[in-house]
């Protein structure tokens, strides 16, 4: 990992990491009402879970939001991991997204109002490409380096 690459992949990685990280920790404390509520959302579009109770659900939640948070803002975590990390989780929430009844307008992939807030994390999915995409081409330029 050079530095130009971590320069480049810095502010995406620090802005994101954190807001995934406070996300993480405020649900940490979550009252019964907003674990439920969680719960049955997500237990929606991944009926698996309906095996966890709704205090089960929200402490893993909030620990994978935590550990993903904290891979994009730990410099020492590199791109790959970080972008496979965010690119994971993000993914999930799109797919709950697009599995969740009322969160997108009619026969559209755009959201409807209340799928607003759940639609921009199609930008968090499309940092963590980003970031394997530089760890790919930061990858194929070492071995361009060797070989020339």
């Amino acid at each position: 990992m050079t530095l130009a690459s971590k320069l480049r992949t810095l502010p995406g990685r620090v802005a994101t990491g954190a807001y995934i990280l406070h996300a993480g920790m405020e649900k940490w404390q979550a009252d019964e009402e907003r674990a439920a509520g969680l719960h049955k959302m997500a237990a929606g579009a991944f009926p698996q879970l309906e095996q966890l109770s709704p205090a089960q659900f929200v402490k893993a939640l909030s620990l994978v939001e935590m550990a993903t948070g904290g891979a994009l803002l730990l410099p020492v975590v590199p791109e790959s991991i970080a972008g496979l990390a965010l690119s994971s989780f993000s993914g999930g929430l799109l797919t709950l997204y697009w599995k969740t009844p009322g969160l997108r307008r009619e026969n559209s992939p755009w959201p409807s109002q209340a799928g607003l807030a759940i639609s921009k994390d199609v930008w968090m999915f499309a940092i963590g490409l980003g970031l394997l995409a530089e760890a790919a081409t930061g990858a194929c330029r070492k071995k361009k380096k060797r070989r020339g």
